[in-house]
């Protein structure tokens, strides 16, 4: 059973009358690494500052290990930022960057030599101690503000799109750190981001959101292969949503884009007969010959596009209906993808099972 550190319950919160979290019920749990998930203006950033006490909330209440803190300020909380900006002291070296906030709480100074040369080594800085903040690389920068952070040794660590300034290379390169660096250091890590990758590669859960709302809860895994809804379905990753109609319920007989088929691992508890049928691009596998067709359900299209991106190869397809669909295909010497002609007919299925089934 999983302990709940912070529990935020019923939280909302508006701006000049504009409402932008609605009730938020969230339990964050101790030592996870938990993501909020959502495009801009989704209120994403206002849980993180309502955490950490630099917003004030309409309603609803904060507890940390089942004591409420709603009306602590930031320094009696516990926690730490690592801002966008880093906010780094531009006049001091990084050792007394980092050591900034143990010298606050007048912690002896042989302890802070100790405790800041371990976060040093953490981070991979042990013989940057010295140096100023404006020779360093935007990546050293980044490790000197999480050092800054985890030497207080906070319950919870919160950072604010704090990977976004880096170019791709190091960004993929410190996500694998920072994952690395909570588990080593059991710390929670609360980390917002609106990058759906660096979501799914870093988190044990994410937490998604639109409009102020939480749409989903839930592993990368689960969160990706088995939304909520369309927005979630949409927001992660790209996706094939079709149009299906049912025919009937026992057999589980679906019309889908003008097509008859059977999903076979169909369930539903309501009368509805609208639905939408998510297939990942990867989940598709297409062919020339209707006879190397090894399922029923199948589609068939033209191809519009070949996109080649190294490892894989995308196909944007026409469906008779005049639907687009994509298909993604991992591309090795047998593959024959490059093979294709735009133009061509192509039969496109996919495996039952593969699928997620939406009410609409």
């Amino acid at each position: 059973m999983k302990n709940t550190l912070l529990r935020l319950q019923n939280i909302s919160k508006s701006y000049d009358d504009a409402l932008v979290l609605k009730n938020i019920d969230l339990e964050i749990y101790n030592g996870e690494f938990l993501t909020l998930l959502g495009p801009s203006g989704c209120g994403k950033t206002t849980i993180l500052r309502i955490i950490g006490g630099f917003e004030e909330i309409d309603s609803g209440t904060l507890f940390l290990n089942d004591k409420e803190i709603s009306k602590l300020p930031p320094n009696k909380r516990g926690f730490n930022t690592v801002f966008q900006s880093y906010a780094l002291f531009p006049h001091l070296n990084v050792f007394d960057n980092i050591a900034f906030g143990l010298k606050m709480k007048k912690i002896p100074k042989e302890k802070i030599t100790q405790e800041v040369q371990d976060a040093l080594a953490l981070v991979q800085l042990g013989q940057f101690g010295q140096k100023m903040v404006h020779e360093l690389s935007g990546g050293q920068q980044q490790r000197v503000a999480i050092a800054r952070a985890i030497v207080n040794k906070p319950s919870i660590l919160l950072l604010d799109e704090s990977l976004s300034a880096l170019d791709y290379k190091l960004r993929k390169m410190m996500q694998i750190e920072l994952k690395q660096m909570q588990r080593k250091l059991g710390i929670t890590f609360l980390f917002v981001t609106h990058d759906q990758e660096e979501a799914l590669s870093m988190s044990d859960r994410i937490v998604v959101m639109n409009n102020g709302k939480i749409e989903q809860i839930s592993t990368p895994k689960e969160v990706y292969e088995n939304p909520k809804n369309i927005f979630v379905a949409n927001f992660i990753g790209q996706t094939n949503l079709l149009e299906a109609v049912l025919i009937d319920r026992d057999k589980a007989l679906f019309d889908i884009e003008g097509k008859e088929m059977v999903l076979e691992h169909f369930i539903s508890k309501t009368a509805a007969t609208q639905f939408t049928v998510l297939i990942r691009p990867e989940d598709f596998r297409c062919e020339r010959n209707l006879e190397d067709i090894r399922s029923n359900n199948y589609f068939e299209g033209e191809l519009k596009e070949i996109i080649y991106k190294g490892v894989t190869i995308d196909l944007i397809i026409d469906l008779s209906d005049g639907k687009t669909v994509f298909a993604s295909e991992f591309y090795n010497e047998d593959s024959d993808a490059l093979e294709y002609t735009v133009g061509q007919k192509l039969y496109i299925y996919w495996n039952d099972g593969w699928e997620s089934i939406l009410e609409n």
